[in-house]
């Protein structure tokens, strides 16, 4: 005969439990304690999947003194990619909180524990054997944090026991992804590890690349739906607010100074509202830009009116004058005959808008050491430029609906359509994204590779794109294997689409911590 117990009331534990705090109180608490000569530890991490190896790790850090206090990386500063944290922030405190060796848990609110070791002074600030060795820590945290509790009086101190992956285990007995896509990253696993993404990333220091193309500015405005006029078929929208990004060749020149040293930037503004301080202002100081100048025209701006509580774009106003200027052709091809043998890789980012006329797209195919290029469709080209206006590139990145537009053919299948361009353009590598479908890869000695997407939540999908050719490129100069080419856009990829327009970056540590998250 089965019993059913009844659920435990978290008002009344059936045992002593830790107790949660915020941060404030939590100083206090620990101050009182330490001037009645009680020694404090600290224990800090995501702990996302308790398991018998954070147990351990705590039962050994309460040995080290009277109370012990955990705290808890938030939500927003958990960097092992958009599907990450699997429990939300308070049920990991909460799982924490049920062991009986924690005294108190708190929320951090920085995404290290820097902050949180100056303001409660531990005596011991302790870590798992896995962060002994520095070098091997991508964020440079650990050394920051011994700093810290040195500079308080205390000691950093290493644990001593069995260690076990969260993401390992999450990946197995938790997937949060379909089971195709699982099945793939286990496959996956087996042909590359985290360190040989990582390699072809940390490599990409010393490349010196060039960006090419037009500069363009987000604009977004957020608005709250109110209805329709009373007097004609209109939406009506009331204005909340407003947000600029710097998008185009701009955003993706960002991409790539945060993973290599030395960035060139050749892009093309207007006389008119030419937006150059906003510009220079939104780019990395690695990056050296070079201004072309358009007469009696504005820079582009391509401004989005979204319904803000669904993120939903409503629609899209362009301001841009994108009739061919020969005094700026002229520019630009003095301009890349100065700039172009400087450089080990050069990405286009043509957008079609009047600024890479046949003179420049020639030059640019006969110079340039290594060539990456995507030729992007938008409203104010579709069906007028596509990929073959460049005679020659050694990697191209494309949507699939791009690939259509140049074979002028929808029942072809994708592998053929792939093999009659990279032909046409003498291409031995493309990758070409299709959204939900992920990507498929091809070089000549590889064949067809293709790669699930990794996408968990998408917010917006601008400017994926421009981060898939920015972070891709810098591996297929490397001559990385076309899989991992597409293994990596589909990662980048998913990071970009989690994210409002062109409002962050792809960053080092952050993508390097995803990869990690998803090969344990």
């Amino acid at each position: 005969m089965s019993e059913t117990l009844p659920a435990v009331s978290p008002a009344a534990p059936a045992r002593r439990q830790a107790q949660q705090l915020a941060l404030g109180e939590l100083v206090e608490r620990l101050a009182a304690l330490k001037s009645e000569g009680k020694t404090i530890v600290l224990c800090h991490g995501v702990f996302d999947l308790l398991h018998i190896g954070h147990i351990r790790y705590f039962e050994q850090a309460k040995r080290l003194g009277d109370v012990l206090v955990v705290t808890v990386t938030p939500d927003r500063f958990v960097n092992k990619g958009p599907h990450r944290p699997v429990f939300s922030e308070q049920l990991r405190c909460e799982a924490v909180a049920a062991l009986h060796c924690v005294d108190w848990v708190a929320i951090n609110q920085w995404p290290m524990a820097v902050e949180t070791i100056r303001l409660l002074r531990p005596d011991y600030y302790v870590k798992g054997p896995d962060y002994r060795q520095a070098g091997k820590d991508v964020t440079g945290g650990i050394a920051l944090e011994e700093e810290a509790v040195q500079s308080v009086g205390g000691r950093l101190v290493f644990t001593e026991d069995v260690t076990f992956s969260a993401s390992h285990l999450v990946n197995r007995y938790l997937p949060v992804f379909p089971k195709a896509v699982t099945d793939y990253l286990g496959g996956f696993r087996s042909r590359y590890t985290s360190d040989d993404i990582a390699g072809f990333l940390e490599r990409a220091r010393t490349l010196k690349v060039l960006v090419i193309g037009e500069a363009i500015i987000d604009d977004y405005h957020y608005c709250e739906q109110v209805g329709k006029s009373a007097k004609e078929p209109v939406l009506v929208a009331r204005h909340l607010s407003s947000e600029q990004f710097a998008g185009g060749s701009l955003a993706i020149a960002n991409h790539v100074a945060n993973f290599c040293d030395q960035v060139g930037l050749v892009t093309c503004l207007g006389r008119q509202r030419s937006y150059e301080r906003f510009i220079r202002r939104r780019l990395q100081p690695n990056i050296e830009p070079r201004f072309l100048y358009v007469a009696k025209a504005p820079t582009i701006v391509k401004r989005r009116f979204m319904e803000q509580y669904l993120s939903q774009k409503l629609f899209e106003v362009y301001d841009m004058h994108d009739e061919p200027d020969p005094a700026l052709g002229s520019a630009l091809c003095a301009a890349l005959q100065e700039v172009l043998p400087r450089y080990d890789a050069v990405i286009v980012a043509d957008y079609g808008h009047g600024m890479l006329l046949p003179d420049a797209t020639e030059l640019v195919c006969s110079r340039a050491r290594f060539l990456a290029v995507n030729t992007q469709a938008n409203a104010g080209n579709r069906g007028l430029h596509t990929i073959s206006k460049y005679q020659r590139a050694d990697y191209i990145a494309l949507a699939r609906h791009e690939l259509v537009l140049e074979e002028r053919n929808r029942r072809s299948t994708l592998e053929d359509m792939i093999l009659n361009v990279s032909r046409k353009l003498s291409c031995p590598r493309v990758l070409i994204t299709c959204g939900k479908d992920g990507n498929i890869a091809y070089r000549p000695d590889e064949g067809f590779s293709r790669v699930p997407a990794f996408a968990t939540q998408v917010v917006d999908r601008m400017g994926a794109g421009d981060a898939v050719i920015a972070l891709t490129s810098l591996c297929a100069a490397q001559e990385a294997p076309m899989e991992v080419v597409g293994f990596l856009g589909n990662v980048v990829g998913a990071e970009a689409v989690a994210t409002l327009g062109h409002r962050s970056s792809i960053e080092r540590v952050p993508l390097l911590k995803h990869i990690a998250s998803l090969l344990k």
